[in-house]
């Protein structure tokens, strides 16, 4: 395109503006466009996937959908007055009556295996626009036979969801792990007439079919080369979080350990209504991105903003969430 010499300063810088955009714009219409919606953007459908290399080994975050939650102060921040967590969305540029919470489940490509980790809500979660790990992980050049191993952080629903499909093991060549404590837990008969009864009905009918391929692990035990578990509990009895070091580098998945990067981050005694636990999960969430924070190292992190990897900066009694933009890149 060919620009005028006469073209002051702001126009030009306009124009440049207008052409880094263009595939963003370009990006956007298609979703639109395939979604017929042309008045607004969903916040919780794009993009698919996101691919980048820690090491030797290759990662793919797939977004498996998201939702549109109403009054954030009534799931985070629950033992604050609404008026605290609002003052803090609003300081963070955020709306204070609504919050989008996404879901990332992801590969570890080592080159020996291919690791799952976590599922996503499966079948269940197609109806309202989630349960997009298959179509997610085809859009990235992988088959659901392609994934050797399964591993999971622990057996919320929203993590087992796309273990079965159609009534049968969604990845059919893998074997699965999971924690020993996490499993024992949900499949005890305690949980019936309680709370827990409903995300029990869940594990019942995604987990416990594949329990003969299952290994049951706990603090310190590996799932494959270069990745081991660590106890993180409080979201869940059994609540897991995985080291994962290639060449040199490390990254820790955290699942949710923390749930929003302002919310659970910036004050992480908040309690969180989804926390079983709530003080201990605060505690576990101090200690784990203390050490993330402290060792300079990144996370991913199931409830992040998309692609939900970054890093844990100290920050006003909490931590700042810094995403990643192109360090694994270069």
């Amino acid at each position: 395109m060919a620009i005028s010499m006469g073209m002051n300063r702001r126009a030009f810088v306009a124009a440049g503006v207008g052409l880094l955009a263009a595939p963003m714009i370009l990006k956007e219409t298609a979703v639109m466009a395939a979604t017929g919606d042309n008045t607004k953007m969903d916040a919780t459908t794009q993009p698919q996937f996101n691919q980048f290399k820690l090491g030797s080994f290759k990662f793919t975050v797939v977004k498996d959908g998201g939702v549109v939650g109403e009054k954030p102060n009534e799931t985070f921040g629950t033992n604050q007055t609404p008026e605290t967590v609002q003052a803090l969305l609003a300081k963070n540029f955020l709306p204070t009556d609504k919050f989008v919470n996404t879901f990332a489940p992801f590969v570890v490509d080592t080159g020996s295996d291919v690791i799952l980790v976590d599922t996503g809500f499966g079948e269940s979660g197609r109806a309202k626009g989630n349960g997009q790990l298959a179509a997610g992980l085809k859009a990235a050049g992988y088959s659901t036979d392609d994934i050797t191993i399964v591993a999971l952080t622990h057996l919320h629903g929203d993590h087992i969801g796309g273990l079965m499909e159609g009534g049968k093991p969604a990845f059919a060549k893998a074997r699965y792990i999971a924690g020993k404590t996490e499993y024992d837990f949900w499949t005890d008969k305690a949980r019936e007439g309680t709370p827990a009864e409903g995300n029990q009905k869940a594990v019942l009918a995604n987990v416990v079919p594949l329990a003969e391929k299952m290994t049951f692990i706990g603090e310190g035990d590996t799932i494959a080369s270069g990745i081991t578990a660590m106890m993180a509990p409080g979201h869940t009895p059994g609540h897991m979080i995985f080291n994962i070091e290639s060449d040199g580098k490390r990254l820790i998945a955290t699942g949710d350990t923390a749930n929003h990067y302002i919310l659970s981050l910036q004050n992480p005694t908040w309690e969180v209504r989804f926390d079983m636990d709530k003080a201990q999960a605060a505690a576990t969430r101090k200690k784990v991105f203390d050490m993330i924070a402290a060792d300079k190292v990144p996370f991913l992190g199931y409830h992040m903003p998309f692609p939900a990897v970054g890093y844990a900066e100290v920050y006003e009694g909490g931590y700042r969430f810094v995403p990643k933009t192109y360090q694994f890149d270069l």
